[in-house]
């Protein structure tokens, strides 16, 4: 069986994103191109601040307030965001960017399943 990029395939990943990744000026210093996406949620979530010290973060988003997402005990709860699909490539830039984060999958609204980058401590 041939690997995906040996058939000229590029795997992909859905990504949700919440936050700074949602920024033209965060997507095209990351990415080199805006991101097409569609807008979800991801329920029995909430969201909360954070305050980065990663300089390179900072600089890429223009502050240091950036939010973070954690379960929530109210079912009720969901937050916002937009589904990217992006390239092998781009979910290394993510990871690189996301330095306060941890990339796990989870179940959206809509019902797909996607990475987000959340809280490090659940």
């Amino acid at each position: 069986m041939q690997d995906e990029t040996e058939a000229g395939i590029e795997r992909s990943f859905l990504l949700f994103s919440y936050g700074t990744l949602r920024d033209p000026d965060v997507q095209t210093s990351l990415f080199g191109r805006l991101l097409d996406g569609e807008a979800d949620a991801i329920p029995g979530w909430q969201q909360r601040m954070i305050k980065v010290t990663d300089p390179d973060v900072i600089a890429k988003s223009g502050t240091c307030w950036h939010p973070m997402v954690e379960r929530s005990e109210d079912p009720g709860d969901a937050v916002e965001g937009t589904v990217f699909r992006l390239t092998q490539a781009d979910i290394a830039s993510a990871d690189a960017y996301e330095v306060d984060y941890v990339r796990r999958e989870v179940r959206l609204r809509s019902g797909t399943v996607a990475f987000i980058y959340g809280d490090p401590t659940e």
